[in-house]
C-alpha cells in the first residue's frame, strides 16, 4: 500500500462522453443517467501534452470520469484519458505498459504483481482511492427487502432457484452476473461464493449498468454491482442476525456491511509527476467530495 504525493500536469479526457448514472445518495447531486462505456469521459481539448492514461474497472469509470472532468477544468491543456473494460483489463494494461494507472475494484493478484515486476523490475503500488459496498439489486416490484449472505450464496451457486425458497413469490429466479474480467465478479466469487463457481444459469452482462437495466425490466431478476448504480431497481439489504444492513456510508466505512470493499488505483513503481498530481487530486478533500457525489464513499 502506498501514499503518493507529487505535482502533475493536468488532464484532458479523450473519446466518447459516457454519461454518469444519477446518484442515489442524499449528498450526491445527480449526473446523467446513461451507462458508462469503455471510453474516455470527455472530448479532446486542443494544445494538450501527452495523456495520462487510466484504464480498468467499469465500477470506477463513472468516478474517474468525474475526477478527470473536474481536474481538467483546473488544469486545462494536459490530457488524461479514461477508459473502462474491467479490473482485469486495467491490470493487464498495467502489466503490458499501456496504461499509467490501472483502476480495480478488487486487489491485484500475486501473479499479476509478479508480472509487473518481471517486466519493469519494480513493484506495483496500490492506492485505495474510495470505498464501495457490492450491492444486490432486485426489481422494484419484488416484495423482498433483504437476504442473508447464505441466501445470496445459494442463489448464485444455483442451489436456490425459486424466490419462494427465500421468502419471495413462487417464481423462478433469473440470475444476472458480470463477465470474468470484472473485479466485482472476482470479489463476489471470492467473498460470497468462497471461490466456488457461479451457477451455469447466470446470464453474463458486460457492465453494471447493463445488469441494472436487465433487473429493472425482469421482475424475477437479481443482479449485483457498485453502490453508485442503484437506480430504477431496489437495493437489497443484507440480513445479519436480526439486523437488515444497508450499503450506506456509515455501514461501509465501519465495515458493518458484509460486502464492503476498497476501490484502487495501481501504478508501476514511483509515478511520474503528472500521474502523481492526478492521484493527489483524487485523494484531496475536493476529490473525495466527488466520491460522495458519484455515490461511492470517501477513504477518509
Amino acid at each position: 500500500m502506498m501514499t503518493h504525493r507529487t505535482p502533475l500536469l493536468s488532464l484532458l479526457v479523450l473519446g466518447l462522453v459516457s454519461a454518469l448514472p444519477a446518484c442515489k445518495r442524499s449528498e450526491s447531486p445527480a449526473s446523467s443517467d446513461s451507462s458508462p462505456k469503455d471510453e474516455a469521459s470527455s472530448s479532446p481539448k486542443p494544445g494538450g501534452g501527452k495523456a495520462v492514461t487510466v484504464k480498468g474497472s467499469d465500477t470506477m469509470v463513472i468516478l474517474v470520469q468525474r475526477w478527470a472532468e473536474e481536474y481538467m477544468k483546473q488544469n486545462p491543456g494536459s490530457p488524461v484519458q479514461v477508459t473502462g473494460g474491467g479490473s482485469g483489463t486495467g491490470i493487464a494494461a498495467l502489466v503490458n505498459g499501456t496504461t499509467d494507472i490501472a483502476t480495480a475494484s478488487r486487489a491485484i493478484k500475486d501473479v499479476e504483481a509478479q508480472q509487473v515486476h518481471a517486466r519493469f523490475k519494480t513493484e506495483p503500488k496500490e492506492i485505495p482511492v474510495a470505498k464501495d459496498g457490492v450491492t444486490f439489486y432486485v426489481n422494484e416490484a419484488s416484495p423482498l427487502t433483504s437476504l442473508t449472505v447464505e441466501q445470496l450464496r445459494g442463489i448464485y451457486l444455483g442451489d436456490t432457484t425459486n424466490w419462494k425458497d427465500v421468502g419471495g413469490p413462487d417464481a423462478p429466479i433469473v440470475v444476472y452476473s458480470r463477465e470474468n474480467s470484472s473485479g466485482t465478479y472476482v470479489f463476489v466469487k471470492e467473498h460470497l461464493l468462497q471461490n466456488a463457481d457461479y451457477t451455469e444459469k447466470a446470464l453474463t452482462l458486460p457492465g453494471t449498468a447493463a445488469v441494472v437495466n436487465a433487473v429493472s425490466q425482469e421482475k424475477n431478476g437479481i443482479g449485483y454491482g457498485g453502490a453508485a448504480y442503484a437506480k430504477g431497481i431496489k437495493e437489497l439489504k443484507i440480513k445479519v442476525g436480526a439486523d437488515e444492513v444497508a450499503p450506506s456510508q456509515e455501514n461501509i466505512l465501519s465495515g458493518k456491511y458484509p460486502l464492503s470493499r476498497p476501490l484502487f488505483f495501481y501504478v508501476r513503481g514511483e509515478p511520474s509527476e503528472a500521474v502523481q498530481k492526478f492521484i493527489d487530486f483524487a485523494l484531496s478533500a475536493e476529490g473525495q467530495k466527488l466520491v460522495s457525489q458519484v455515490g461511492y464513499f470517501p477513504v477518509k
